[in-house]
């Protein structure tokens, strides 16, 4: 059953929230901020920091790597020399040190790619490497949260693909929601919540943008983002580590044929943050969990129309203009085959 066209409220069982739902305010006049294509990239940019052999801001100069490449932040919003006591000189007035580290995933050693355009082989190294960073860390800190802001509209400082993993010995926020959500509804359901979702699309349909035998890529029926999508696995895995040759193949299939539906869409490099959350550390009692990738893109009606969370939505609850189904449907409808696929760099590579 779709729901009518009045402005209504969707529930996110995974955080509480409510998101209202205006549908037809897409068609509104816009005068506002248009946002610019960006730049055709070289595939090599000697004054990139992160390109291989590149200097960065500490002076430390990146291996010539052919791969995937890691290194410690420079600038590190959390560092593992920080002291964990806390402090209350008024009750209302509590802060606690933050233990952690701060790492930069560089997906390829090609200044001009992007996951959307990565082969299958390539992209199935950085979900390796995603799983290896994941397992490593967390065994000294409680959470790892893997991450990648594609694009300056979503703070992204160096166009280079890359992500960042930042890894703290609290639970973060969003974690800590999804994690008591999914825990009750544990306990009175007897099956994970995402797992029951994800059976619930696979009958419905209407919100699946992308799809294979392990892994499912839906607009959540909670969506806030105008084009956002939610990765899942088919079967039940509670972290990354749970992960096995198969899945980990299958994933970076769904990655790339999603991704370049996104780009395919308005036909430019989608701007997007996307994250994985999954069970904290190496801990037992997580049987609530269930692996998923969030992946949140601001563009709304064109290439250069952004959705911006201002007025109601910072100051009362989330709102969005097109329904998930609507959204789903226009991403459905792109090719699995990235525009650009044939077209030369700005160097001729």
């Amino acid at each position: 059953m779709r729901l009518p066209d009045d402005p209504h409220l969707r529930l996110n069982p995974l955080t509480g929230r409510s998101v209202l739902v205006s549908q037809g305010r897409t068609t509104r006049p816009w005068l506002g901020r248009q946002e610019p294509p960006p730049p055709i990239r070289p595939s090599y940019d000697p004054q990139c920091y992160l390109c291989p052999g590149g200097e960065r801001a500490s002076g430390e100069r990146n291996p010539r790597y052919e791969g995937t490449f890691v290194f410690t932040n420079d600038f590190a919003a959390v560092r593992p020399d920080t002291v964990p006591g806390s402090t209350a000189p008024h009750p209302l007035l509590r802060a606690t040190g933050a233990p952690g580290t701060c790492r930069v995933l560089c997906f390829s050693p090609r200044h001009d790619l992007d996951l959307a355009q990565m082969p299958v082989s390539e992209i199935r190294r950085v979900v390796d490497l995603w799983g290896e960073q994941i397992d490593e860390l967390s065994r000294r800190y409680r959470y790892v949260q893997v991450f990648e802001n594609r694009g300056e509209e979503m703070g992204a400082s160096n166009p280079h693909p890359h992500g960042q993993l930042w890894a703290t010995a609290h639970l973060p926020d969003e974690a800590a929601l999804e994690d008591g959500r999914q825990r009750a509804w544990l306990e009175s359901s007897r099956t994970p919540l995402l797992l029951e979702y994800a059976d619930v699309e696979l009958r419905d349909g209407s919100r699946i943008v992308v799809e294979n035998p392990y892994w499912l890529a839906v607009v959540p029926f909670w969506a806030v983002w105008p084009f956002e999508t939610l990765v899942m696995p088919r079967g039940h895995a509670r972290r990354f580590t749970d992960l096995g040759d198969a899945e980990r193949g299958s994933l970076a299939d769904l990655l790339r044929r999603l991704l370049a539906k996104y780009d395919n869409l308005f036909r430019r490099p989608f701007p997007y943050s996307m994250g994985w959350h999954g069970a904290p550390g190496h801990v037992g009692d997580d049987e609530h969990w269930q692996l998923h990738a969030h992946i949140y893109p601001p563009l709304l009606r064109s290439a250069t129309n952004r959705k911006f969370m201002v007025g109601y939505e910072m100051l009362a609850e989330a709102q969005r203009d097109l329904s998930a189904e609507e959204a789903a449907e226009r991403l459905r409808a792109q090719s699995d085959v990235h525009f650009l696929a044939d077209a030369p760099t700005a160097d001729g590579a």
